[in-house]
């Protein structure tokens, strides 16, 4: 998730003032939305909650974090990822910054990854991120304003992709109680996916084309501007 929060020189507010960043992506995790996790308890051949409700776990069984929803109350906390909207936006394409559809065109849904264009993975079959994707202005805004992608990032054009597991914590059995052995990402068709208290959904990027963002933002500002013609501005 880029980090957003970052102010220019001559922009610090004065001692003990409270400045509220501009933009505060949309998969964040507000400092309101934090939730006891409740005591794990071994079941059913993985982990459950002891006092385990209905909606839990997922479509497939997969056991989650508790976290609250009241985004926008208290401090954003841009280090810590929102799963349920992490997971949203995954699901449906949407932009991890603003929270509205990623951009897709015929060459595919755009994404931002934090490596260099060289980096080997980038050049195997099946890389996987916990990065949803994004729209192109809100693209070029993260590698302008986050740290990390502005000293590397690569824009990928990504035509196939699935849903391939989770990222979270791994436990492992020790009596009645389990205990955390791990955490790393776990393929919803690993046996141990019932031993993983999940944290985000894992996208497998399987085909697609490094670009160049530039290029794509020249690009969307023309179809821009050709929607306007057409349908007016407002």
């Amino acid at each position: 998730m880029a980090d957003l929060s970052t102010t220019g020189e001559g922009e610090r507010p004065p001692p003990g003032a409270v400045r509220r960043p501009d933009i505060v992506p949309y998969i964040a995790c507000w400092s309101s939305e934090h939730r006891p996790q409740g005591t794990l308890v071994v079941r059913g051949g993985g982990i459950a909650y002891a006092d385990e409700g209905p909606y839990e776990r997922d479509d497939l069984g997969v056991l989650w974090k508790r976290v609250g929803i009241s985004p926008g109350k208290g401090r954003p906390e841009f280090g810590n990822v929102h799963f349920l909207r992490q997971r949203r936006a995954m699901r449906k394409l949407l932009c991890q910054i603003c929270g509205g559809p990623s951009d897709r065109t015929d060459d595919g849904t755009l994404w931002i990854v934090g490596e260099d264009a060289d980096y080997p993975e980038l050049h195997k079959p099946g890389f996987v991120t916990t990065h949803p994707p994004l729209c192109v202005p809100c693209a070029v805004t993260s590698v302008g304003a986050c740290p990390h992608l502005r000293k590397r990032h690569v824009a990928l054009r990504v035509k196939t992709f699935v849903v391939a597991g989770v990222h979270g914590v791994v436990y492992q059995p020790n009596g009645m109680l389990p205990v955390m052995y791990e955490a790393g990402g776990v393929a919803f068709e690993s046996r141990r996916i019932r031993w993983v208290l999940a944290g985000q959904l894992i996208m497998e990027l399987q085909e697609f084309t490094v670009v160049d963002l530039a290029a794509e933002h020249a690009a969307y500002l023309k179809r821009a501007e050709a929607r306007g013609r057409i349908f007016g501005r407002r």
